[in-house]
């Protein structure tokens, strides 16, 4: 499903962290957790500390929901190599993780819009499906129809964020290549993500 069930600045607040690395995001101004008094964070358990590595990394590509996030994490143990990095693999092959990453929407909550209104090709053909799983050598592309809108200028003009380089933009022309899977030290996560401590969660 991954419908938005909050804003993205509650997301952030929830979590404690300023999950995107936005400037606007209220954690940069307040310490304190939601709430009149703020949150008295006791010292997390071990299921505290994967449960918030699982939320961090689920709240990042757009608040995926649990069945959908749960169905990665079953490819990932499936798949040969590091289930981690495997995991990480799958979310960043999201075509709106792909249009993020490109700079072609600020947001991921944009990009997963802009997708499932139908303004993006990949390799000619138009995909509304947020979560298709975008492939090595595959070229996305914004329609015509959405490359005059004020949010995609602003967000390829923005500063804000670089392009990772298993991605290949030509802004231009508003086409992007995935290049290769990443690794996941090649992800610009703004904050620390554990995808080992989200493998030990399913694994319990």
């Amino acid at each position: 499903m991954g419908k938005r069930l909050a804003s993205k600045y509650k997301i952030n607040r929830r979590l404690g962290v300023n999950l995107w690395g936005r400037p606007k995001s209220p954690v940069n101004n307040r310490e304190s957790g939601p709430g009149q008094h703020g949150a008295r964070r006791r010292k997390p358990t071990d299921f505290g500390t994967q449960l918030m590595a699982k939320q961090k990394l689920k709240g990042y590509y757009g608040n995926i929901g649990e069945r959908q996030f749960r169905r990665y994490y079953d490819e990932a143990v499936r798949r040969r190599g590091d289930t981690g990095q495997n995991l990480i693999e799958l979310l960043e092959r999201r075509l709106d993780a792909v249009v993020y990453r490109a700079k072609f929407v600020p947001t991921v909550f944009a990009a997963r819009q802009v997708v499932n209104h139908g303004h993006v090709k990949v390799n000619g053909k138009r995909v509304n499906i947020p979560s298709y799983q975008v492939k090595e050598g595959d070229v996305i592309e914004l329609r015509q129809k959405v490359r005059e809108v004020p949010m995609v200028l602003d967000s390829i003009a923005s500063a804000e964020r670089d392009v990772p380089d298993y991605i290949t933009v030509d802004l231009k022309n508003f086409k992007a290549e995935f290049v290769r899977n990443p690794q996941m030290e090649d992800v610009p996560y703004p904050v620390q993500m554990e995808p080992n401590l989200v493998i030990e969660f399913y694994s319990r």
